[in-house]
């Protein structure tokens, strides 16, 4: 597929240290939630920056197909991504679980359906989630 954009983001000291965008635009500390065996400092964590990825991008799939039905999008549009983090069930490690949630005031719910369908094939995230995308990993 051709390449429209790149980015690259860094982290070092893996979920308690700090992540950054290329750019420095994107700044966090990196901390472990309690529930993970963490102290509950303050800061994020990867699945915090991943239901905030996956809600933003969806809503931009969401806008792009409402744009070809001629619909519009109400400002006060939400997409939340619940997030989930646990064990796989093989063992192997761990594994995550994701659900979306629409809001689109104003909008007949049958047409917010079908547009919703439509974004989820649409959006990136949503594709990776259910390919099983492959990803590369090389040692520098």
């Amino acid at each position: 597929m051709p390449i429209l954009y790149t980015t690259k983001g860094s982290a070092t000291g893996g979920r308690a240290g700090h992540g950054a965008s290329e750019n420095g635009v994107l700044d966090v500390t990196l901390t472990v939630p309690k529930e993970l065996g963490g102290d509950g400092a303050t800061g994020t964590n990867p699945e915090q920056l991943f239901s905030v990825g996956y809600s933003a991008c969806f809503l931009g799939a969401l806008k792009f197909v409402a744009g070809q039905a001629k619909v519009k999008v109400p400002d006060d549009a939400k997409v939340t991504a619940t997030v989930g983090i646990g064990p796989r069930e093989d063992g192997g490690g761990f594994g995550i679980e994701v659900s979306l949630s629409v809001s689109l005031p104003g909008i007949d719910r049958a047409v917010a359906e079908d547009l919703v369908a439509k974004a989820h094939i649409v959006c990136p995230y949503s594709h990776a989630m259910r390919t099983s995308t492959e990803v590369p990993v090389t040692v520098e």
